[in-house]
């Protein structure tokens, strides 16, 4: 604490900070850095799907019958894994949003003391150091060169130096100098906590996959409960009525057949295949650094045509790198001196004891040149209010100690700074340099000009009156100055610097036809010249604009963004009304970010993705979270996203079909008052062998067709044409295998349990028909994998502890020649409907259309 300036404040008393305590004005706020256990518990638990399966799982349990029940266990599953993926996602997201418990010097009772983060009170007098975050609004009481990175609040990668009188605010980060603050607002009412308080309530990502089973779902939730009603009454009926129902106790039996009508419209195996393949998918994502917090968010990568990436820490680093200096010749008819002693000056010149972010830059990329430390005589540090710093290296023994260092004889003044205020101070006309300096500027260069001055051995300066002649070199020590004698000799090229893999992901995504714009809070020319460098429209010339241009209303905004590839200046709020003004023509919209300024519009978005290196508000409402920062990554994410939702909507149709013979055939037991013709367990046994685990493995296939929005209609109309054949060869073989073969299935319990064991043999059948649909092409391991399940089945009615569990029995005799005709004839039946429903379906949507 000895190399802390003097300064005449004492700070707060220990009672009055006792008093600000009691207040609760204390640098404290409750902050949330993902969803909570609770949340994540109730949103996988309470769901209309679970409602509906539970409460028939409770019915069937109700009458004994626990082995029909065993399709339950689909809810602990299924909501297993939506619990267990998104808890162990927040683990990881709560683990990368730890910060360092730093503690901050504040001065209180005219001492330094050191106190922790959420130790600092109202009007606290507060040290910012260089590498400290601000933990705090404050305002500026004396300033030694502070230069604050405010980019995580602003978006402006630019560095930003703070006097006496500024405001500073929490979240920012010192990268040079010190300063002395006084706590202007702490905790909550913070600028960073009050921008961030707008992003906390939690959205739920809208998916358009569940957002259809949830349609079928609600569907079926109002065709269920009448139809389950009218199943137990038909079923009740088969056994001789209420008196007899009850008395035998066939009750039971009537309320499983109901039960198993009302399962086979639900399809629980698209339910968990969903869940399954979002976790599959976020834990292949995870082995790359990809963090997905909300399963639901692997489609909407899938979906996204639009991508709207934050400049700094996306495209770009975030740091600054040196490119090269620009001779500029001969200046005021002196020859400029030559380039290695030009970049040695430079090196000194950006040597200081705390140097910025263009200094370390400088720095780093001499030092790689083999640049060191040369002999300077005296330093003048970087001031923001003279814009330039210069040293002074002799060409001659040094004169008495100064302090600033040892006046030189003879020797030369470098000075570095900004371009206008150097050249605006020295004579000439330098209108060729400052084009030169625009046209750089223009193309995304950061822009510093050295010039130098060479003053002879104690050349006198003036004399006014009343005062010894005062010489060049003292002069200068006394009151640094630009001489009018200065020569401008070259120009320093620094730029931010580009991610490698940045060109190449950009051009990943416009191959497949997504949308990028890079919206930034730095000024929209070099955010331009930044996009023309790393291609993102690629030989096209990107479009900019300022951002203060841009309109208020949504739709007009959404108009003139079609034109647009790269906006600049955007405020927090303004970055929100794009995604808005995106949404509104229909965009699906991916946005990255890193700062608190990108929360707003990564909640706003479709999907949001948050890099790991961001503030810790950012990664709790985005979605994804690139845990190593690296914009490399989309290209993955993506592409996942695609390969799920392609093989899902490939596979949803197994389910569909499912449900769509199910209504059917309950619609037509409730029609004709028969026995159900299956019980619960067969549709277990036969939808695991030609749904469910052939669909999970169908899901997990190479796939990155894009996704259209039109996921229901598409399934719907693939599973018709199944569903209606399934539905038609069972009632058929239920109306007339009993009169055939001589079956008394209302009274026999052993004539129901043959045509019940037949009719499984047929559904599952038709099952492999409609699964080698799905699975075409069948040359290679899909023609394997249909052989293989079809085996399966065929392979689990022979083992016996199956069979009875399954109650599933081989036909003999005249049962099994029944069973072939039934089959040939269910063959026919599935032809059949494969060329005419969907001909059928074709002709009435065109006659709804030409209405």
């Amino acid at each position: 604490m000895s190399n802390l300036p003097e300064i005449s404040e004492t700070g707060l008393t220990a009672d009055e900070v006792d008093a600000r305590i009691a207040a609760g004005a204390v640098n404290r706020v409750k902050s949330s850095t993902s969803r909570s256990v609770g949340d994540i518990v109730r949103a996988n638990v309470f769901t209309l799907f679970n409602g509906i399966i539970l409460a028939a799982m409770v019915m069937v349990l109700a009458t004994g019958s626990w082995k029909d029940a065993v399709f339950g266990f689909v809810i602990i599953i299924n909501t297993g894994i939506g619990i267990v993926t998104e808890l162990r996602a927040k683990h990881t997201l709560d683990r990368l949003s730890i910060l360092v418990a730093s503690d901050y010097l504040v001065r209180r009772e005219g001492r330094d003391v050191e106190v922790p983060h959420d130790g600092i009170v109202m009007d606290d007098l507060l040290w910012i150091r260089s590498g400290e975050q601000v933990p705090a609004d404050a305002d500026v009481v004396a300033s030694w060169g502070l230069e604050l990175d405010e980019s995580m609040l602003t978006g402006e990668s630019r560095t930003v130096r703070k006097k006496e009188g500024d405001d500073v605010y929490s979240g920012s980060t010192a990268v040079s100098g010190m300063a002395l603050v006084k706590v202007s607002a702490v905790g909550a009412q913070s600028y960073a906590a009050t921008l961030t308080a707008k992003a906390k309530v939690y959205r739920k990502t809208v998916s358009d996959l569940n957002k259809g089973i949830n349609t079928i779902l609600k569907f079926m939730t109002f065709l269920v409960v009448p139809l389950c009603v009218l199943l137990i009454l038909s079923q009740i009926r088969t056994v001789g009525g209420w008196s007899v129902a009850i008395a035998t106790g066939q009750w039971r039996q009537a309320v499983v057949s109901a039960v198993a009508g009302v399962v086979g419209m639900i399809p629980e195996g698209l339910v968990l295949l969903t869940s399954l393949n979002f976790a599959v998918a976020a834990m292949r994502l995870a082995r790359h650094d990809t963090l997905v917090q909300e399963l639901e968010s692997v489609e909407t990568l899938a979906r996204v045509d639009c991508l709207n990436l934050d400049k700094t820490g996306t495209i770009t680093d975030g740091g600054i790198a040196f490119d090269r200096i620009v001779m500029l010749g001969e200046s005021g008819g002196r020859q400029s001196a030559a380039e290695h002693e030009i970049l040695q000056a430079l090196y000194d010149l950006a040597n200081e004891e705390q140097p910025n972010g263009t200094g370390k830059a400088v720095l780093a990329g001499l030092g790689e040149r083999g640049y060191g430390a040369g002999a300077i005589a005296v330093r003048v540090p970087f001031s923001s209010a003279r814009k330039w710093s210069a040293i002074v290296r002799a060409d001659s023994a040094s004169g008495p100690a100064n302090g600033r260092g040892r006046v030189p004889k003879r020797g030369t003044v470098w000075y570095m700074g900004a371009p206008e205020v150097i050249l605006s101070a020295i004579d000439g006309d330098h209108a060729d340099v400052i084009d030169q300096v625009n046209a750089y500027a223009k193309a995304g260069d950061r822009v510093l000009l050295i010039a130098r001055a060479d003053f002879p051995d104690d050349a006198p300066v003036h004399a006014d009156e009343g005062r010894q002649p005062q010489t060049y070199s003292d002069r200068f020590v006394d009151s640094p100055f630009l001489s009018q004698v200065t020569t401008p000799v070259a120009l320093v090229l620094c730029s931010e610097r580009i991610r490698p893999d940045a060109e190449r992901t950009l051009a990943w995504f416009r191959e497949q036809g997504v949308r990028c714009r890079i919206i930034s809070g730095d000024n929209p020319v070099t955010v331009g010249a930044i996009a023309r460098k790393v291609r993102l429209t690629g030989d096209r010339e990107p479009s900019y604009m300022d951002a203060r241009e841009l309109p208020d209303d949504v739709n007009e905004l959404g108009r003139i963004l079609e034109d647009v590839d790269v906006i600049g200046r955007v405020l927090p709020d303004q970055k929100k009304l794009i995604v808005d003004a995106l949404h509104a023509r229909d965009y699906t919209v991916a946005m990255t970010g890193d700062g608190v300024n990108d929360a707003l519009a990564i909640k706003e978005a479709d999907l949001g993705i948050a890099m790991g290196n961001a503030a810790p508000a950012t990664k709790a409402v985005a979605q994804v979270v690139l845990v190593d920062s690296k914009f490399s990554h989309l290209p993955d994410v993506v592409a996942r996203g695609r390969q799920v939702m392609a093989n899902m909507e490939r596979v949803a149709g197994l389910f569909l079909v499912k449900t769509v013979y199910s209504a059917l055939i309950s619609l037509g037991v409730v029609l004709t008052q028969i026995p159900y013709p299956y019980l619960p367990r067969h549709i277990t046994y036969i939808g695991a062998l030609t749904i469910g685990m052939p669909a999970f493995i169908l899901a997990l296939a190479p796939n990155t067709r894009r996704y259209i929005p039109g996921f229901l209609g598409r399934v719907v109309r693939f599973a018709l044409p199944g569903g209606i054949a399934t539905a038609l060869s069972v009632l058929i073989a239920a109306w007339t295998l009993p009169g055939i073969m001589g079956w008394n299935i209302f009274a026999s319990t052993a004539d129901l349990a043959r045509l019940r064991a037949t009719e499984a043999i047929i559904l599952f059948v038709m099952g492999v028909f409609v699964l080698a649909r799905v699975a075409r092409p069948l040359n290679g391991w899909r023609g394997a994998l249909v052989a293989v399940f079809a085996s399966a089945g065929v392979i689990g009615m022979l083992i016996p502890f199956v069979s009875r569990f399954f109650a599933l029995i081989i036909p003999t005799g005249s049962t099994l020649v029944a069973t072939l005709i039934a089959l040939a004839g269910s063959a026919v039946i599935f032809a059949v409907c494969l060329f005419a429903v969907p001909a059928l379906t074709h002709t009435m949507l065109d006659r709804r259309l030409h209405r």
